[in-house]
């Protein structure tokens, strides 16, 4: 625990430094690559797999089964509709969800029953239901609304908090990424997107946001106290605020997977639960891409977007000198160190 101490008061010293924001290059690549695996997975998958209440269909509920037998309820299924593509789920320890197309109101009928007859319960312990297609486009449209609200309205209050609005530009590029890598992920995996599963979507947006207003409250504190005679470049003060909040990060990421972790691992093998699945998966994966998007995205991103400031580069130019004379070496070396992105 005294090194992990150490390692942290270091960091937020200066002693030790990882140069993260001239390395951006690199961290914009790995983005890269992930962003395009989540977009290309998907489509070359076949697209998403959208749960019932995006697409409507017909559900039945079996309650009080001595045995959780999945091929059973398929086979009671396709022997009525053999059309019919049924997916079974377990529901908690003594239930089992069968979801289709739209069937008929013979067709449920007659389902319901032969879900009796192969589980050997009472045909009141089974339940139907039915979701029209109209209610689930309702749906849709009210994630992606919501989605958009979120983001404009998060958007404007980072610019309106941080008075610029590059602040709330790389925030927002970090937020997408979080989004299309999570969403990706449940292309590839075939994962159902579920109401529940965009709850857990909105969530780790906001998520991502609080961890990347922390490191740029940090930031601007860092440039705010640079004065005159700094030698301080701009990125080595906003290098200097990641590597700072570098252990609080990781330590809040830990403290907020751990629980999501246990949740989907007692939620999906324990419990049977399909809602808490949902969601603590796209938690779990949200959280874990929203703290490597607030470490090497946001944070590089913004410092790109000041770097070509009139007064940023007079600043810096001015830094540059004074580190050079310092250092006995000429100001030309710097200025060549600043440009490859280096920070010193």
């Amino acid at each position: 625990m005294a090194s992990f101490n150490q390692f942290g008061n270091d960091l937020h010293t200066g002693k030790l430094s990882y140069n993260i924001v001239g390395r951006r290059k690199v961290w914009y690549s790995v983005a890269a690559v992930m962003i395009l695996i989540a977009i290309l997975g998907p489509v070359l998958r076949g697209g998403f797999t959208f749960g019932i209440e995006f697409t409507g269909g017909s559900e039945f509920v079996l309650s009080e089964i001595s045995t959780e037998d999945q091929d059973a309820a398929s086979t009671a299924v396709t022997e009525v509709v053999p059309e019919a593509v049924p997916k079974v789920s377990v529901v908690g320890s003594d239930s089992i969800r069968v979801q289709t197309d739209q069937l008929s109101d013979t067709e449920s009928r007659e389902v319901r029953a032969a879900l009796a007859t192969a589980y050997s319960v009472d045909a009141a312990k089974v339940t139907s239901s039915f979701i029209g297609p109209s209610w689930g486009q309702d749906i849709t449209g009210s994630a992606i609304r919501a989605l958009l609200t979120f983001l404009v309205l998060a958007g404007a209050v980072m610019a309106l908090y941080f008075r610029t609005w590059k602040m709330a530009a790389a925030a927002m590029v970090a937020l997408l990424h979080d989004l299309v890598i999570t969403a990706g992920f449940y292309g590839i995996t075939g994962f159902e997107i579920t109401p529940a599963a965009v709850i857990g979507f909105l969530t780790i947006l906001g998520y991502s946001l609080y961890d990347t207003v922390v490191v740029f409250d940090k930031i601007r504190e860092n440039t705010t106290e640079d004065g005159p005679e700094s030698r301080r470049t701009f990125a080595d003060s906003v290098n200097l605020a990641v590597n700072q909040t570098l252990v609080r990060s990781i330590n809040t990421s830990i403290v907020a997977v751990l629980p999501v972790a246990s949740i989907l691992v007692i939620g999906a093998f324990v419990l049977g639960a399909g809602t808490l699945q949902d969601i603590s998966l796209a938690l779990l994966i949200g959280m874990i891409v929203g703290t490597y998007s607030t470490i090497f995205i946001a944070a590089p991103l913004y410092a790109q977007l000041r770097e070509n400031e009139p007064e940023i580069r007079k600043r810096d130019k001015k830094a540059l000198a004074l580190r050079a004379k310092a250092t006995g070496t000429s100001s030309v070396a710097g200025t060549d160190a600043a440009r490859a992105d280096v920070p010193a």
